[in-house]
């Protein structure tokens, strides 16, 4: 592009040299269609395409001939014919002026550059007068940046109805540039919203060659990469490499992405869909630009595997009056000078008009209503609304800057200029300000960019058994909505997908990391291939894609999916499960023997076996034992602050109760030993009244004890969510843990004390032996009481209890058995062991010994 620029400005050198005259160097002769008038506008076109090169070895400037013809670009020159036409019909637009034209075709970047000179430099090449005020076209992004930049040093203004590049916006270095076909910075932002929307984040990008794709998939990359979507590939196509169509079929076949954005021309396009036929490219989304989308020649049987459900931006159909019956009227007789209209015919109706044994006769009098082809496709406009819009915008510009209130125009205030002293210059600064409404009801005005208001339709193919497509409106992208109400999707109609499917492909590298799990970046891959890990113990997440995980609150826990936080749930010693209740029926045992036990001894209470070691310590004995069964049963249910109080005092108390009466029983068997011994009357200080006080004073300082407990730091209550994760523990907390232990350390001074005076006292002589059954009730309490302190310290929950309780009915079984089920043997099984002969007897059998 840089050595086309600089002969470019060689020649504009030129034409400034040599007293004004005008001179072009090379190829000229680019004008194809005209039409004098007292105002004129140029267009650039490429009916044409294909060029080939003559060299006449260096005899002459070398020429470049085209061999293809293009029924698009003859298409749109004519429709700018139309609207001349109907402007110059139109009294209240300019009138009092003829709108003149010159149509320029060329083939090449080069040639079209050449012919952009040949539209500035006029049509008189002794002169500079007869110059265009304003250039329409090209259809061509590349080129129409190569003709820019000729016409911003001479502030002439060019208006181009499909060059979408969003680089021509740059005011900068495109001061002159405006268009009537949105710019790619809004279709590009259109489709990163389409894959949005449809949650396509992986997606795979061709382009073609130039300035158009080039620019255009670099901008789409971009904003992909602000919404989350990432690009997976970007493979460029050239015509003229085989290994760049290898490459993208290879691509195609083995890339994960299912959506494949196609940005490039209509003309690499036809290329490479042709290329591509040869090869099974299935199972992908192909999404398009307004390029080629909606271009249905393209579809073909071959092709039903590639294109079927295809979706993209389309310029918006619309109806303009008259142009459909303007282009079909078209003759050879019309322009009689134009061997292109001549060529065309001959393409058109497969004639010629040169006398040929092989082919038909052209008349030049044929019918083209007769003919499918682009150009006598007139159901309706997509491009050619741009170029009428864009031969009006010269018009009105010409209109507003012709306008004169008071010596002075309206628009700017500038002095008024009348036709003849019309420059380019001005017409640019009326651009500007253009504002109308067509007569197909297009609204047109131009931004401070240049570019006009984007409106775009979203279309499906929706393809035949016969190869042929149905191009099916699905929706809009409309620019001049709030950026919230621009992408709009059509209710109720039927969208084909790509593979003929009727669910929307998904296209992700990974799927979203679901509830329960975090989202992170993988440092070695795009940001969309991310990786997913499941929320760590004790943490959810409860979204899509969570970039962490948070712990629940103290009292909750995560579900088994780690999405949500559960309520803890509370374990406690219930009476309703089987250990509770096995321990609840266990205390009732307890409780049902000691009153047969006391049943037992008070229908006996006057034989000897009951009179023996004080029936009345034997009683409260027997009560103190059904008081330890029942308070075992406050540690079974859920915890209260009463309870928790309630179940620890109950508990010293009635186990120092117990074991001072059994301290009595064991001081009074030793007392009455002493009593035996010649001499002495110790009994006489140790009566029913030392024992009962003796009971009293060892129960209050325990019950002393407890009020300094309960006083000072009571048990309570208390939740206990460190000992399991999962759960809550709901348990009595000691407050002070020393009044605790010493409640038990009390306990524990007595139980010895007391298993110390049955154990010296074992072998006195004793009716009944009670001394060696209190040994070992004493002997069994201790042993239970010392393995319940590692065993209450490492039981976990409700097992705590559940270990207090097992203690304490232990014990209370052990003084049951040991002191009171040998008694109720005796007085049930052997009654003739309690009488008095007996016990005289017994007591002269040890006396012998």
């Amino acid at each position: 592009m840089g050595w086309i620029i600089f002969i470019v400005f060689t020649l504009l050198t030129r034409i400034k040299s040599e007293n004004q005259t005008c001179k072009l160097i090379g190829q000229t002769g680019f004008i194809e269609f005209s039409k004098e008038g007292d105002l004129m506008i140029g267009a650039i076109v490429s009916m044409t395409s294909t060029r080939k090169l003559v060299d006449s070895g260096y005899q002459e400037l070398p020429k470049f001939y085209c061999t293809k013809w293009n029924n698009r670009e003859l298409k749109f020159a004519r429709t700018m014919i139309f609207a001349v036409a109907e402007i110059n019909r139109d009294t209240a637009l300019l009138p009092g002026v003829t709108l003149g034209y010159r149509v320029y075709n060329g083939c090449g970047t080069e040639n079209l550059i050449r012919a952009a000179v040949e539209a500035v430099n006029g049509n008189d090449s002794n002169s500079c007068r007869d110059r265009i005020q304003a250039v329409l076209g090209h259809s061509s992004s590349g080129v129409s940046v190569g003709i820019n930049r000729i016409l911003s040093p001479l502030s002439i203004p060019q208006v181009s109805h499909l060059s979408t590049c969003a680089c021509l916006s740059d005011r900068r270095h495109f001061p002159t540039f405006f268009r009537t076909v949105p710019s790619d910075r809004f279709q590009i932002s259109g489709l990163v919203q389409l894959m949005k929307y449809f949650d396509w984040r992986w997606v795979g990008v061709i382009y073609s060659i130039g300035v158009y794709s080039e620019e255009g998939t670099a901008e789409f990359v971009q904003g992909a990469k602000k919404e989350r979507i990432c690009v997976e590939y970007r493979l460029p196509y050239s015509r003229t490499s085989t290994k760049s169509v290898t490459t993208i079929v290879e691509t195609l076949k083995t890339s994960t992405s299912k959506v494949v954005l196609l940005f490039a021309s209509l003309y690499y396009t036809k290329l490479l869909l042709a290329k591509l036929e040869a090869y099974n490219i299935t199972g992908k989304q192909w999404v398009g630009t307004e390029a080629w989308i909606t271009q249905g020649h393209l579809a073909s049987i071959e092709r039903k595997s590639i294109l079927q459900g295809a979706v993209g931006f389309a310029l918006p159909k619309t109806s303009i009056p008259g142009l459909g019956e303007f282009l079909l009227s078209l003759k050879p007789s019309d322009e009689p000078h134009s061997a292109i209209i001549k060529a065309f015919w001959e393409k058109f109706f497969d004639c010629s008009f040169s006398p040929s044994n092989t082919s038909v006769q052209c008349t030049g009098t044929e019918d083209l209503k007769t003919v499918s082809s682009y150009y006598t496709d007139v159901a309706y406009f997509r491009e050619e609304n741009n170029l009428y819009k864009s031969v009006y915008s010269v018009a009105y510009a010409l209109h507003s800057l012709l306008q004169c209130q008071n010596g002075s125009n309206p628009t700017t205030g500038k002095p008024c200029v009348n036709k003849n002293e019309v420059q380019p210059k001005f017409v640019l600064e009326h651009l500007k300000y253009v504002n109308f409404t067509t007569k197909n009801g297009a609204k047109v005005f131009f931004d401070e960019n240049g570019d006009a208001v984007a409106q775009y339709e979203i279309v499906n193919w929706q393809m035949k058994e016969d190869g042929s497509v149905e191009i099916i409106n699905i929706g809009k992208y409309d620019t001049s909505f709030a950026s919230e109400e621009r992408f709009k999707l059509k209710k109720g109609v039927n969208i084909v997908w790509g593979g003929n499917s009727t669910e929307v492909p998904r296209s992700v590298c990974r799927e979203p990391c679901p509830p329960g799990t975090r989202k992170a970046t993988n440092k070695n891959r795009p940001l969309c291939c991310f990786d997913c890990f499941e929320c760590p113990e004790g943490t959810i997440s409860n979204q899509t894609d969570a970039p962490d995980c948070f712990k629940c609150p103290p009292e909750f826990w995560p579900n088994e999916k780690r999405d949500r936080c559960l309520l803890k749930p509370t374990e406690f010693l219930s009476y309703k499960e089987i250990m509770g209740s096995l321990l609840t029926a266990v205390s009732i045992i307890g409780v049902f023997f000691s009153l047969l036990i006391s049943t037992i001894f008070w229908t006996h209470k006057e034989t000897p076996i009951v009179r023996a070691n004080n029936s009345e310590l034997s009683f409260l004995l027997l009560l103190s034992v059904k008081l330890c069964f029942l308070c075992s049963l406050t540690f079974i249910g859920r915890p209260t602050e009463w309870s928790c109080m309630l179940r620890h005092t109950a508990f010293g108390i009635t186990f120092v109760l117990c074991i001072s009466c059994v301290l009595g029983k064991t001081v009074l068997v030793l007392m009455a030993f002493r009593a035996t011994l010649p001499g002495n009357n110790i009994m006489k200080w140790v009566g029913p009244g030392q024992l009962r006080l003796g009971v009293l004073c060892f129960t209050l300082i325990q019950v002393l004890i407890c009020i300094l407990w309960l006083t000072i730091n009571p048990p309570f209550p208390h939740k206990n969510m460190r000992h399991y994760k999962e759960k809550i523990i709901l348990e009595c907390a000691l407050g002070s843990p020393v009044g605790f232990w010493s409640v038990l350390g009390y306990i524990g001074i007595l139980a010895i004390l007391c298993f110390i005076l049955a154990f010296l006292a074992r072998k006195l002589p004793d009716s009944f032996n009670e001394a060696k059954f209190i040994t070992f009730s004493m002997l069994i309490f201790c042993a239970v009481w010392i393995t319940f302190i590692p065993a209450y310290v490492s039981s976990p929950g409700k097992f705590t209890v559940a270990v207090e309780i097992f203690a304490i009915l232990a014990s209370s079984f052990g003084l049951l058995v040991c002191i009171f089920v040998p008694k109720c043997y005796i007085i049930i099984f052997r009654p003739e062991q309690n009488s008095k002969k007996h016990l005289a007897l017994k007591m002269q059998q040890k006396a012998a010994i």
